[in-house]
C-alpha cells in the first residue's frame, strides 16, 4: 500500500483505478479525491486526473488552481473545450457534465473548498487569473 502523501500526478491515478479508491481516495490533510477524466482538446484521447473535490447540493466541486500559475490546468482547457466527462468517485464511475460555477454561485462554493485545502486562498493570491471552482454534476 502506498502512503496517501506519496501519491501524486499519474502514479495517483493508477492505484486510485486499480483499487477502486482504496488507496488514493483519502489524501493529505484529510482530504478526498475523485478522478477526472477528460478528452484532450488536440489529441481527442482521453485524461485523467486525481483531483481533491467536496460534494455540493448533489453535484463534485472541484478547483481550477494549478498552485496559482497563470495558466489554467490542461484538465480545465479540456472540459472547457469538451464540458463531457466521466468521473470516478471509489468504485463508482460515471459520465458527468463539467460546468463553471456562476459568480452567485461562487463565494459559497470557494469558502467549501478552501475548508478542505485552504492554500486555495493562497494560490488565488499568486495569479490575476480568476481561478475557477467547476462543477461537476452527473449526466
Amino acid at each position: 500500500m502506498t502512503s496517501a502523501v506519496e501519491l501524486h500526478g499519474d502514479p495517483h491515478v493508477e492505484r486510485y483505478l486499480e483499487t477502486n479508491g482504496e488507496d488514493g481516495y483519502h489524501w493529505r490533510n484529510g482530504t478526498t479525491i475523485l478522478i477526472l477524466f477528460t478528452t484532450g482538446r488536440k489529441t481527442g484521447e482521453q485524461r485523467s486526473h486525481a483531483l481533491i473535490y467536496r460534494e455540493y447540493d448533489g453535484s463534485y466541486l472541484v478547483v481550477a488552481s494549478k498552485g496559482g500559475t497563470p495558466e489554467p490546468p490542461a484538465w480545465f482547457l479540456n472540459l472547457s473545450a469538451d464540458p463531457n466527462v466521466e468521473v470516478q468517485i471509489k468504485g463508482d464511475r460515471f459520465r458527468a457534465t463539467a460546468r463553471v460555477a456562476t459568480a452567485a454561485e461562487k463565494p459559497d462554493m470557494w469558502a467549501k473548498m478552501v475548508e478542505v485545502w485552504p492554500d486555495y486562498d493562497q494560490y488565488q493570491t499568486k495569479t490575476s487569473r480568476e481561478i475557477p471552482v467547476v462543477v461537476l454534476d452527473r449526466a
